[in-house]
């Protein structure tokens, strides 16, 4: 029933999608974090923008964002991120893509932690004389990150199953893979049952693993 895996790079494509998660993960999560960061900082611009940011993002489709990743910059300004190889730009972009839609959700989720730390404890540190950057980066963000593990997993976990719109721009993951095999194959049932079972070997662990994390680090109140 599954002979004709054989002729199928599998691994490869699942390789990939591991490759997009990842990178587009640190990423969102650097971005995410400034965004954050802005969104609670004293300065009404930063504020306005990490405000505006999120709100458009969160409601743009992702297709849309990635569309306009490979179509926009790439065939229209010409941007290539260093690559002249269209496999590799592909694949730059969509993490880019990535990572702008992802941030806006990895906002929420470390603006939801921030919010969970006791008011007091940022105006003490202010007293003793800390500048509001040393406030969040010593006292508030790694607090408000322990309070965000699970939130962050679910993220993470809906950032896995959101690679498959890369396939729109030609990257090789697993998505891409599917489609090639259902034009090929007569085993839909099969190939479904491939690629689910791939996407739960990635997805279930972390939310099992990063929940447990959640609850080990989780600040005692």
């Amino acid at each position: 029933m599954f002979d004709f895996l054989d002729k199928y790079d599998v691994l490869g494509a699942f390789w990939t999608t591991v490759q997009l998660t990842l990178l587009s993960a640190v990423g969102s999560l650097i971005w995410g974090t400034l965004l954050a960061s802005m969104r609670v900082g004293p300065v009404p611009l930063m504020r306005g923008f990490g405000t505006t940011y999120v709100n458009i993002v969160r409601n743009i489709p992702l297709t849309v964002i990635i569309l306009f990743a490979s179509l926009g910059l790439n065939q229209t300004l010409g941007v290539n991120l260093g690559s002249d190889k269209v496999d590799t730009t592909n694949f730059r972009l969509a993490v880019l893509g990535l990572i702008l839609y992802t941030s806006a959700f990895v906002c929420e989720a470390i603006r939801a932690g921030i919010n969970t730390v006791p008011v007091g404890q940022a105006e003490a540190a202010r007293a003793i004389g800390l500048s509001f950057t040393q406030v969040l980066g010593l006292v508030v963000l790694p607090q408000a990150f322990r309070a965000a593990v699970v939130p962050l997993a679910n993220v993470l976990i809906a950032l896995t199953k959101n690679t498959t719109v890369a396939a729109a721009i030609g990257v090789a993951e697993a998505a891409l893979l599917m489609k090639e095999m259902v034009e090929n194959e007569a085993q839909l049932l099969a190939i479904s049952a491939v690629i689910a079972f791939g996407f739960c070997c990635l997805t279930l662990p972390t939310g099992l693993i990063l929940g447990w994390v959640g609850k080990k680090v989780a600040v005692k109140r």
